[in-house]
């Protein structure tokens, strides 16, 4: 998950495993990766990794993107990409 700059404790967290099976490898059971990867998949190519890095970390419409992956609430993260691909990344001024 790079591609999010997700931390290796968010990585683990989305994917509900231990640091010990993230770092073997031993993902092949976990059915959320190769979903997560396809979402972004599509989204990678239209925004870039660079600008994906900053969203998932940015508030929308629907809070942070990372918090809703954080909660394993899939069905939320595919809402904000689905956003991200209607709108755009939007960043709005604090003032």
């Amino acid at each position: 998950m790079e591609l999010l700059g997700l931390s290796e404790n968010e990585l683990c967290r989305v994917l509900d495993v231990d640091a010990l099976t993230l770092l073997s490898g031993q993902l092949d059971h976990r059915a959320e990766l190769p979903i997560l990867l396809d979402l972004l998949d599509e989204a990678s190519e239209r925004a870039g990794p660079s600008v994906l890095r900053r969203w998932v970390r940015a508030a929308g419409p629907s809070g942070r993107p990372i918090d809703a992956l954080l909660r394993r609430d899939f069905g939320a993260f595919e809402d904000a990409l689905g956003q991200l691909a209607e709108r755009g990344f939007v960043l709005r001024s604090g003032s």
